[in-house]
């Protein structure tokens, strides 16, 4: 898809997203729930299960923002937690973009037609066995969002600027399976934004800040 310079102002959200697919063109490194806690042998060792993610940008008050969503409290996986649209890659996708696209559609009422991809970061290792690709998009055209309440909350959007500040992240720990585990934390308000969302949001600040 071909970016409408109408759909964004000159101003710094422009300049923001010059800036990302600038560095996104470079090599990255791939990251894990495991990289603060490399003693920890994973439950699911050898389980790669490919799994994508939609890091949607959207231009709101003349900044760009990051569309997240907090998934349904009674979802037997990460009930009540601040994640991407995003899923499993099915058999039926043509790729990880096409299965980040379809996601977004399901669970938020993204039209794929509304956004324009233009890169990638490299792949996350979750603690649950996935092998996520985040896949990153703008999206260039107004959209209604229609939330699938089975799976979807509430849509969040948070402002770029704060993500991409390696000053607002934080580690934390838990218990989890018998084992102290850390993660990184980047709070945006009353919303606790942790684990493989922070992880890949710090991974795309550390390439920008760096």
């Amino acid at each position: 898809m071909i970016l409408q310079r109408s759909a964004l102002r000159p101003n710094k959200a422009l300049e923001q997203l010059t800036q990302i697919k600038a560095v996104l063109a470079q090599a990255g490194t791939r990251s894990s729930d495991y990289d603060l806690n490399p003693d920890v042998i994973p439950v699911e060792h050898g389980i790669k299960s490919p799994a994508a993610v939609l890091i949607a940008l959207i231009q709101r008050n003349g900044a760009l923002h990051v569309i997240l969503t907090k998934r349904a409290k009674h979802l037997r996986h990460h009930p009540g937690q601040i994640a991407f649209p995003g899923g499993k890659v099915e058999a039926g996708d043509s790729s990880a973009e096409g299965a980040s696209l379809r996601e977004a559609y399901e669970e938020i009422g993204l039209p794929p037609e509304t956004v324009e991809v233009f890169g990638t970061l490299p792949e996350h290792l979750t603690v649950t066995g996935f092998t996520v690709q985040p896949i990153l998009g703008f999206v260039h055209k107004p959209f209604t969002p229609v939330l699938d309440e089975g799976e979807v909350e509430e849509i969040i959007y948070a402002p770029l600027a704060h993500l991409i500040d390696p000053a607002r992240y934080s580690i934390e720990g838990r218990q989890f399976r018998g084992a102290y585990r850390k993660y990184y934390t980047v709070p945006y308000g009353p919303h606790y934004i942790w684990g493989a969302t922070a992880r890949m949001t710090l991974g795309l600040a550390e390439r920008i800040s760096g």
